[in-house]
């Protein structure tokens, strides 16, 4: 797991930049601020969690075991629901994709007390 979540992490990390970039040279002048705004939220959260799943490979190492993987499998599920869910309704428009961005902030929380757990049990 510990290889697994440095390589999910590290390619997260690359989307992470390459989106940001993105969202600050192509789409500055083509997005409301406020669409811009939601846009660059998602790459804040997604920067974040590429941090979380490298804590959580560094975890897997040190204890591994059900609670780190579920935390490592949380933390990407929620990068792609959070995050994934703010790019989308910021380039459509779609409003009612802001209604699972939730879910994904859920996952990240379910993620941290994962981690928590693994290192209190560890």
């Amino acid at each position: 797991m510990e290889r697994l979540f440095f390589s999910l992490a590290a390619a997260s990390g690359a989307i992470a930049v390459a989106l940001g970039a993105f969202g600050a040279h192509a789409l500055r002048e083509r997005l409301t601020p406020e669409l811009l705004a939601t846009f660059e939220t998602g790459v804040r959260y997604h920067f974040y969690h590429v941090l979380a799943l490298l804590a959580a490979a560094l975890a897997a190492g040190r204890w591994p075991g059900g609670a780190t993987t579920a935390a490592g499998w949380l933390f990407l599920a929620g990068t792609v629901i959070f995050s994934g869910s703010l790019y989308l309704l910021s380039l459509t428009g779609i409003r009612w994709l802001g209604a699972i961005t939730p879910l994904g902030g859920l996952a990240f929380i379910a993620g941290w007390l994962a981690l928590l757990w693994a290192a209190w049990r560890g």
